[in-house]
This record gives C-alpha cells, sequence and structure tokens, in this order.
C-alpha cells in the first residue's frame, strides 16, 4: 500500500501552514558552488509548474503558489542547512523542493526538514544513502539513486570492451557513493579499477591527482565529479600532461559548459545522466520552448515534476501543508489514475477537485518505488562535434 510507510508521519505533521491566498514553496539549489549554471535551468523549470497550475486559478479555490528561493551553494552543509532554515522560520514555507547534492540535500533532510516537520522533494540528490536516510516519511525524490547509475556506468563500459579504468571522484557523499557503486558493478562484471582515487573541488591544480591517476593506467578515466568545478579541473588537467584523453563521465558532468570550454579535446568522451524520452518528455520539450526555458539542461524535468507533485499532492489531501504533502504524494505519482503529461496541470486539478484520481506521469515517467524515489532512465551519450548526442536510453 502506498500509504504505509508514511502513515504514522501524517498524522504528526503539523509544520508548514500558509496564508489563506499565498502558499510558498522553496526551491533551495545551488545557485553558487560547482553546478552552479545547471541551477538556474532547474529552478526556472520548476517554477514553470507552479505558474501553469496559478494560470489554471485551480489550485485549492483560487490560492497562488509563490517560489521562494534559496542557496544550498551544493557543497556547504552548515549554510545549505542556514538558509533552509530561513525558508521555514522567515518565509513560511509550505513544502521544499530541492535540495539539489546529495550531502547538503541530507544536511537540510535531518538539520531542518525532519526537526520542523517540512516535506522535501529532491529533484538531483542522489546518493544511495538518502534510500535508508530517517526522514519520518518526509522525503521524496524525482531522479533514480546512484545505486542505479553505478550499474548503468559500468554497463557502458561492458557494452565497449572495455576492461580497466581509473577512477576519481568528488570527495563528498555524491562522489564516494556513485563511486563506491560504480567498482561494485564494474568488477561483478570482470573489470579492474586501477586506483580510486579522490578529488577536492575549487583546487587551483590537479597536477598531483591527475599523475597518479596516469601511474596507474587504464583505458580511460572515470571522472564522477561536478562539471563546474573539480570534476572539469582534473579533465583539463589530463588533457594538459596527456594523460588521459578520453572519459567517461557521471552524471554531475553533464553541462553545456564543460563541452563549450573543452571543445574539441573532448571528442569521443561519453557518459550516462538521468533523462526521459516518450510523451512526458515530448510534451515538456514544448512547454519549455513557448516559455523561453532550457528544459534540455541536466535535472530539468525532474524539477519540474519534483514541483508539480508537491501541489498535487496538495490539492489531493485538500490542504497546502508539508503533512498533507507527504501523506498524498506516493498517490497522485503513481496508478492508478489518470495519466497526467506536462501541460497538464489545470486537468490534474479538476480531476482531483471532482474526488477522482491522478497517475501524475510528468516529463520523466514518474514512478516512486521503495520509500518515494524514482525508478528512473538514463540517457547514454557521446561527445561528437562538441555537442552531446544520444546513444540509447538504459
Amino acid at each position: 500500500m502506498k500509504k504505509l510507510l508514511l502513515a504514522t508521519a501524517a498524522t504528526a505533521l503539523t509544520a508548514g501552514a500558509v496564508a489563506a491566498e499565498d502558499v510558498k514553496i522553496g526551491m533551495i539549489l545551488g545557485f553558487t558552488g560547482p553546478i552552479e549554471t545547471l541551477t538556474p535551468h532547474m529552478a526556472d523549470s520548476a517554477e514553470l509548474a507552479l505558474n501553469e497550475i496559478n494560470a489554471s486559478g485551480k489550485f485549492m479555490g483560487g490560492k497562488t503558489l509563490t517560489s521562494v528561493r534559496a542557496d544550498s551553494t551544493c557543497v556547504d552543509a552548515a549554510a545549505a542547512s542556514a538558509a533552509a532554515e530561513r525558508l521555514i522560520t522567515t518565509d513560511g514555507v509550505a513544502a521544499i523542493m530541492g535540495a539539489d547534492c546529495s550531502g547538503v540535500t541530507g544536511a537540510i533532510l535531518s538539520n531542518v526538514a525532519v526537526p520542523n516537520g517540512i516535506a522535501m522533494v529532491s529533484p538531483s540528490a542522489t546518493s544511495p544513502a538518502l534510500t535508508t536516510a530517517e526522514d519520518n516519511g518526509l522525503f521524496f525524490r524525482t531522479a533514480p539513486s546512484d545505486a542505479r547509475q553505478g550499474q548503468v556506468l559500468a554497463g557502458l563500459l561492458q557494452d565497449r570492451g572495455i576492461s580497466e579504468v581509473a577512477v576519481t571522484y568528488t570527495n563528498n557523499d555524491y562522489g564516494k557513493g556513485l563511486s563506491d557503486s560504480f567498482i561494485a558493478s564494474f568488477e561483478a562484471n570482470g573489470g579492474t579499477v586501477t586506483l580510486n582515487a579522490p578529488h577536492e573541488d575549487n583546487k587551483a591544480d590537479y597536477a598531483a591527482e591527475v599523475g597518479a591517476l596516469a601511474s596507474a593506467g587504464g583505458e580511460l578515466l572515470v571522472v564522477l565529479g561536478y562539471s563546474d568545478s573539480g570534476g572539469k579541473g582534473v579533465i583539463q588537467a589530463a588533457l594538459d600532461t596527456g594523460a588521459f584523453d578520453t572519459f567517461m563521465l557521471g552524471d554531475g558532468m553533464y553541462g553545456d559548459a564543460l563541452v563549450a570550454e573543452l571543445g574539441a579535446d573532448m571528442e569521443g568522451s561519453f557518459g550516462a545522466v538521468p533523462w526521459s524520452q516518450g510523451e512526458g518528455a515530448d510534451a515538456f520539450a514544448k512547454i519549455t520552448a513557448d516559455a523561453g526555458i532550457n528544459g534540455e539542461s541536466s535535472f530539468t524535468r525532474e524539477s519540474y515534476d519534483a514541483a508539480a507533485l508537491i501541489a498535487l499532492a496538495m490539492a489531493a489531501g485538500g490542504k497546502a501543508d508539508s503533512a498533507t504533502v507527504a501523506a498524498n504524494l506516493l498517490d497522485v505519482a503513481n496508478a492508478p489514475g489518470e495519466p497526467i503529461l506536462p501541460g497538464e496541470l489545470g486537468k490534474a486539478l479538476d480531476i482531483l477537485a471532482s474526488g477522482g484520481a491522478v497517475d501524475y506521469v510528468g516529463a520523466t515517467g514518474v514512478e516512486l518505488i521503495g520509500p518515494g524515489e524514482a525508478a528512473g532512465t538514463y540517457r547514454h551519450y557521446d561527445i561528437k562535434d562538441g555537442a552531446f548526442n544520444t546513444v540509447d536510453f538504459k
């Protein structure tokens, strides 16, 4: 039963009440830090869902959803927790869309969200550790766990006949979790990791890290980091020294700025990023293009879906608070019910108002499993002619 994990938590939650006509939703993302070129597109996509609902005039008798942005920094747990605390105590948000990076998401969840009874839906926190985090039924995510991504990345290497690699990962919860997942799957497939080495973000020089990786050898370098920070720095150092010329990239390395800045040197590298295809993805592409939003950046689909799910859960339960989000989110996310695509949120509100059920498909083919996380699919891409080109979906 979908409500089994949430039943006791739902009766205990009281935080998040809002004014009669204005329902505030927190958007906490790393507007500064190692993914700062990605987060504006994520926030725009989430706010597109809220604007769509507002334009319908059908949300809970005409209430208006308002976005309140806050900076998670992606890497500073104390700063992220303080920002989330301000969202709740000063801004009075009813729920949070976010956070983004796994470490700060875990910190906000344990330090702020659980003590205050605030529901969170993250579009991009992928650490496997979040699956079993103590959350009182308050935490959901629309991006799949890195337990799945590790399997996908290992499969890409197996498909290409690559059996020996070096690995570098950003030294935080996200990087370590993804590295562990990838190596377990790669070695289970018969692969060999010559060296698994962490790197710190925002260093001026990665020569020492690259030197150790080059000495260990490997057919290519697997980079599990951030496209705006250490991951890019390691790649640049490897290219400059000739240590490696081909890279496999984790999801945090997907960003237009990476190929724009490194250009032809990235030719032939490849990777995977959570993505989707089909009716929902096509509908999302249309509404973002019509709105002048870059919906083709990473985690934009997941962000739209996260915000939409928060609002629909409130509508389904008839109250604009976190207890209602927690109690109803799995119901609106999964079957049974009328399938709902991007651009159809007004239709969903009509169905819910009449006592019907919705199955929110959204931009990513939403299906929340276990304790409220996405099963997910991944886009396998090659970098060719200075662009990310889809190979297939996994």
